[in-house]
């Protein structure tokens, strides 16, 4: 039996290897790491169905190669390559007696990603329509005035940046509070990251009036975290409702299909936020003049029927004093008819005595002094 140095058979193997696979091939894979140092090493792995790893092995893409295809790859299907996608490469095989088998990247077919991109987040669509938290957010019903904004973005996002400064110099002069939940936007720990900021501003859920997501000012993109599952169904569930500024406009997002709002850039979510409070003070002074109008006309007819009232009372008081005052006349004449100057002038007189009026001469004895009053003066005598 022929035995084989470890180096022998390393290098029969590169010898075979070199002699029936020195053409390039297509290779489906998953990359399962990925490390740029000028030159690109990735590891490629396969997965069976339950999961299981089926094969493994390292690749390398040189420098000049990879800034190639990386730009390549972004300009065609909108992401940079990471960590967990899917790709398409045409490779050629190495085998070397100290690092073993490894594979040249020298081709990317970018269709293949974009279909199983679009698989996937097909597919987390149906589960999130599945769970019935895709309409969840369209629910919740915005404060008439939106003053309290928690931002989740990256503090050194310059897209955060232009958001401040938007709110803070609008031209309405309004004031709004922002504070920021700082979140990694973009990469593999992205949607965690942001489903961690989101947690700690549901603790404090009573402080804010709506949550606003910026990814603004990064590269256009590594949008893969928006839309993975756990993070869009985070956001469906959410109870406050979410403005999302992720800042791309070739496509739509999952965690855009379920937010409150979604809009293209931070600014736009600055100026939306800034229009909405504009309608609803516009609103407020509208109902204001409306109702100091009514105020107005209220106070306008209430005089108008307190004038008539006057008048009406007026005229009932003059009526009265008229009505008494014919009475008082005919009062007046009652008392002048039988009043004593009057009986007296028509040829009558009083006779009294021991301060009573004689009536008959009974009323009077011998002796007696009476006073008889005229018209014109007293005559005194006495009874004999």
């Amino acid at each position: 039996m022929h035995t084989y140095s470890l180096k022998e058979l390393c290098d029969c193997i590169q010898e075979v290897m070199a002699n029936d696979l020195s053409d390039r091939y297509w290779v489906r894979a998953e990359i399962a790491s990925m490390s740029v140092r000028g030159h690109c090493y990735m590891e490629f792995v396969e997965k069976a169905d339950d999961g299981i790893l089926s094969a493994k092995v390292r690749a390398t893409c040189w420098s000049n190669m990879y800034s190639m295809l990386s730009a390549y790859f972004a300009q065609e299907t909108g992401e940079s390559l990471h960590v967990g996608l899917q790709v398409l490469v045409e490779v050629s095989v190495e085998f070397h007696s100290v690092y073993g088998l490894s594979l040249n990247i020298w081709n990317i077919d970018p269709t293949y990603t974009i279909g199983d991109l679009a698989k996937q987040r097909q597919a987390t669509i149906n589960q999130l329509k599945l769970d019935g938290v895709m309409e969840l957010q369209q629910a919740l019903v915005l404060p008439s005035l939106v003053r309290r904004v928690a931002v989740v973005s990256s503090s050194e996002a310059a897209g955060y940046g232009d958001f401040c400064d938007q709110l803070k110099n609008n031209r309405f002069g309004f004031n709004f509070h922002v504070q920021l939940y700082p979140a990694v936007m973009q990469g593999d720990t992205a949607s965690r990251s942001i489903i961690n900021a989101l947690s700690a501003i549901a603790d404090q859920e009573e402080e804010w009036d709506v949550v606003v997501i910026i990814r603004g000012g990064g590269a256009s993109t590594d949008l893969s975290c928006f839309d993975d599952y756990e993070l869009a169904s985070h956001c469906a569930q959410f109870p406050l409702p979410i403005i999302a500024g992720i800042g791309h406009t070739r496509d739509v997002s999952v965690v855009d299909m379920v937010v409150h709002r979604s809009v293209k850039t931070p600014t736009a979510a600055a100026e939306w936020l800034i229009d909405r409070v504009a309608v609803q003070v516009e609103r407020v002074g509208e109902m204001q003049l409306r109702l100091q109008r009514a105020v107005e006309i209220k106070i306008t007819r209430e005089r108008s029927r307190m004038l008539v009232v006057e008048q009406r009372m007026i005229n009932a008081i003059r009526h009265m004093v008229l009505r008494e005052e014919g009475k008082l006349n005919v009062w007046r004449k009652t008392i002048d008819l039988h009043s004593p100057e009057r009986i007296f002038k028509m040829g009558y007189s009083l006779t009294m005595s021991r301060g009573k009026v004689v009536r008959s001469n009974k009323d009077v004895h011998e002796g007696d002094v009476v006073e008889t009053y005229l018209q014109d003066g007293m005559i005194q005598s006495v009874v004999e």
